[in-house]
């Protein structure tokens, strides 16, 4: 009887724990778009390192598209239809004004990880967390993009004078900034810049060169400037604010103490798109245009102030303290030089 009994207690204890255990591991959905590459890869070391250090009770699940269009992130996250999302904050400028800063053309940061630190003092800002909580939206991580240049077809830009009537892919402050010397901008998504570049929709579109890389831009363009640096775009990664708060503390740990070597790990990625831009350049008979630096001036005297001020003045229009903004931007560029 005894015997009898232990052996009827000792699997309902068994499957108490199998159960338990069951009900305490947490899976996130992650959305993100296009394909695994640089631009994604600190999600991918944050979803390892999360796995590793909860013995793999915490769990990132990413999807590339299949949860959400990459324009529609945000409002996926607000209702919480997934808990982690990357989105670009040009994609719907109305919708997170404060990060729009970011995105002004020719703001003078000079080096990836500058970026970094650029981005991450911005997202900690009390207003662009106000900004994002509109969204139930907590910015966990940055992405920094290098710089942009274009890649096209046609008669490439040589002079300022070159961009008038130019169709150009381009989003934000950058496609402000061409649109002040007559380019003609359009904001089609990356994924659909490759086709929009090939059925002529647009004669060039400006990325950094992962992106050109892995929207493939590159089997199309001839031609490629290589020291315009209009600017670049912000695209935050995002946890919904309720998930996030109903981690348990050693998995909310688990995921915040994770982030830098996160990070570490997408410029080690980004290096590497680097040393293989030049060669695939050549490969693929690309001339490579450098403006003469007087005609760099031209564009960013054209475009520069007059947009940084249209978007001061529309901004502080809509409630925003924009010029605050602006100018915390601006100082920590000045702090964050040499990085």
């Amino acid at each position: 009887m005894k015997t009898s009994l232990k052996l009827a207690v000792f699997p309902a204890i068994a499957f108490s724990i199998i159960a338990g255990d069951a009900l305490a591991a947490t899976e996130w959905n992650v959305s993100v778009w296009g394909k695994r590459r640089a631009f994604t890869e600190h999600i991918h070391k944050l979803a390892d390192l999360v796995s590793a250090k909860t013995n793999g009770e915490f769990t990132l699940n990413i999807s590339y598209g299949g949860l959400s269009k990459n324009t529609e992130n945000l409002d996926g996250i607000s209702i919480g239809a997934f808990e982690m999302a990357q989105f670009c904050a040009a994609y719907h400028p109305d919708k997170n004004p404060t990060l729009m800063v970011l995105d002004l053309p020719f703001i003078g940061v000079n080096t990836l990880r500058q970026e970094g630190a650029l981005d991450e003092a911005l997202y900690r800002h009390p207003e662009a967390v106000k900004d994002l909580s509109r969204w139930n939206a907590t910015i966990v991580m940055a992405s920094p993009l290098p710089q942009y240049n274009l890649a096209g077809v046609g008669n490439p830009p040589k002079s300022v004078e070159d961009f008038k009537g130019m169709r150009v892919r381009a989003t934000g402050g950058m496609g402000n900034a061409f649109e002040k010397v007559g380019a003609v901008p359009t904001s089609v998504t990356s994924s659909e810049a490759y086709n929009a570049l090939e059925s002529g929709v647009v004669d060039a579109v400006a990325f950094a060169p992962h992106a050109h890389m892995s929207f493939r831009t590159t089997d199309i363009a001839k031609w490629w400037t290589t020291n315009l640096d209009p600017g670049s775009v912000n695209c935050p990664v995002v946890a919904n604010t309720d998930a996030l708060a109903s981690l348990s503390d050693g998995d909310r740990e688990a995921l915040l103490s994770s982030i830098p070597e996160a990070m570490e790990a997408y410029y080690t990625a980004y290096q590497a798109v680097y040393d293989k831009w030049d060669p695939l350049m050549a490969e693929k008979g690309i001339e490579k245009i450098t403006l003469p630096d007087d005609e760099v001036a031209k564009m960013r005297e054209a475009a520069a102030g007059p947009v940084r001020d249209d978007w001061i003045k529309a901004n502080t229009e809509a409630g925003l303290p924009a010029r605050e903004l602006y100018d915390f931007v601006i100082k920590t560029i000045g702090e964050t030089k040499g990085m």
